[in-house]
């Protein structure tokens, strides 16, 4: 696994998404892109480790990239096995956890990359 954070996070933050509506990202004001970041309360190690080992279990996900405060990860679709890309950023002064996924290939994708990151949150709540 790599450290590759610092090329990820521009200004400290996750990158925004591009003018296409196969994006979603928490940290960047865009209405058409945006997407509520996780929250929790208590420890925020504990907060991370339950995502990342949510994300080991995640289907057809693989982490690529992880440090004490940023995870990026590759998802393969479903159908067509395009590789999505699937990014996290811990915020422990607010409790939250920014949220990036977003396609590589294409311009539409049918709001997959919104169901991805809910699907995640439900699983990320029921901890």
């Amino acid at each position: 696994m790599t450290n590759h954070a610092e090329n990820r996070l521009p200004d400290g933050k996750l990158r925004p998404c591009p003018d296409s509506p196969n994006c979603v990202c928490s940290e960047h004001e865009s209405r058409e892109h945006w997407i509520e970041p996780l929250s929790f309360s208590g420890e925020a190690n504990a907060a991370w480790q339950r995502l990342t080992d949510i994300l080991r279990n995640f289907p057809r996900t693989k982490i690529v990239a992880e440090t004490a405060d940023h995870i990026e990860g590759r998802v393969r679709t479903r159908i067509f096995r395009f590789e999505d890309v699937l990014e996290f950023r811990l915020d422990r002064i607010a409790n939250l956890i920014h949220i990036r996924s977003a396609s590589q290939i294409g311009y539409s994708d049918f709001g997959a990359n919104h169901r991805r990151v809910e699907s995640l949150r439900k699983l990320f709540c029921e901890e």
